[in-house]
């Protein structure tokens, strides 16, 4: 009997020093495992970012006998922020453009070139879960910073100011966004104000107020398209175009406002930029020998200088545990 209870003894310890064996390895073996921590796991649902540019050109001359300015230079800059929003069914897009632009010659003296201030927000709510439409609100506020002067010869004629004019949407509609590049934005029912707060700009009735009044309210139809890609390795492109409608006046007359922005990355910190702007609406009447008639009006800079990402990238975190502490026994 004695010796029968040894033999189970023994026989019982063996078999939990051997399981003890096989939880130790197998604790070795978990905690010498690599662990990848993706920051998309995290509660939050933000994504911002946005590109800084600063194009420089200066030329200056010195008894040339072909002529032309002593002394130009231009400075033109570009900043854009964004900060977008989504979780679940839920989309919030924001996104900032600042545009300013200034012309230094012996000549002309100095003068801008660019200004421009554009604010654009949209809440969308998917209409279902597997699906690219969205039922969608948007704001847009749109003007510039800076006193604006038209020349003819050296004689500057005041045009335009801060909040003169300035443009501001507000509609619902729905939102069709087939991947991350693209969405098309469509409204049949949108407010648009156009603001003059300068007084001797109103009183001339331009930018298609009333002469006297500061404000013009217009409901109609509205329709913007964004696109932005990354063409190649180092080129990229970001355009958008605004159409509008006023059901109650001359609504074949559609009014255009598109940006477009090609960036040609030439290292970390300097690229090359080509942008072209478009503008057609029928109230601004600049053009023809009285400046009675309206036409499109275009813009386009090129240049080559300073560029900064700001965008902010979700880092991955590899996290490798210390190791469990060993128990005597081992």
């Amino acid at each position: 009997m004695t010796k029968g209870l040894i033999c189970l003894l023994t026989v019982f310890c063996l078999n939990s020093l051997n399981a003890q064996d096989l939880v130790l390895a197998k604790l070795r073996s978990e905690t010498s495992r690599n662990i990848k921590k993706d920051t998309d796991t995290a509660n939050w649902n933000w994504k911002h970012g946005g590109l800084f540019n600063l194009n420089v050109a200066q030329s200056s001359l010195s008894n040339w006998a072909a002529g032309g300015d002593n002394f130009n230079m231009n400075i033109n800059s570009f900043f854009n922020y964004y900060a977008f929003y989504k979780k679940e069914r839920q989309s919030w897009d924001n996104n900032l453009d600042v545009n300013l632009g200034f012309v230094q010659s012996t000549s002309q003296g100095g003068r801008k070139n660019d200004d421009r201030f554009d604010l654009l927000s949209k809440y969308g709510y998917k209409m279902d879960t597997v699906g690219k439409w969205y039922l969608s609100g948007l704001f847009n506020f749109r003007s510039q910073l800076f006193d604006g002067y038209s020349f003819s010869g050296n004689k500057a004629t005041f045009t335009s100011s801060f909040f003169a004019p300035a443009y501001m949407i507000i509609s619902a509609g729905l939102d069709y966004k087939p991947n991350k590049d693209f969405s098309v934005f469509f409204s049949p029912l949108t407010s648009r104000t156009t603001l003059v707060l300068n007084k001797s700009l109103s009183n001339q009735g331009k930018y298609g107020v009333d002469s006297g009044s500061m404000v013009k309210r217009e409901t109609g139809l509205f329709v913007t398209v964004n696109y932005n890609k990354v063409i190649a390795t180092n080129i990229t492109y970001r355009g958008r175009a605004d159409f509008f409608s006023n059901y109650y006046d001359k609504p074949e007359n559609v009014n255009l406002y598109m940006t477009n922005l090609f960036t040609f990355k030439i290292n970390k910190y300097f690229s090359a930029t080509y942008s072209l702007d478009l503008i057609y609406d029928d109230k601004i009447r600049i053009f023809g020998p009285l400046k009675k008639s309206p036409g499109l009006q275009t813009k386009s800079i090129i240049g080559i200088g300073y560029s900064r990402n700001l965008a902010v990238k979700k880092k991955v975190i590899v996290a490798k545990p210390k190791q469990a502490p060993l128990t005597s026994g081992e």
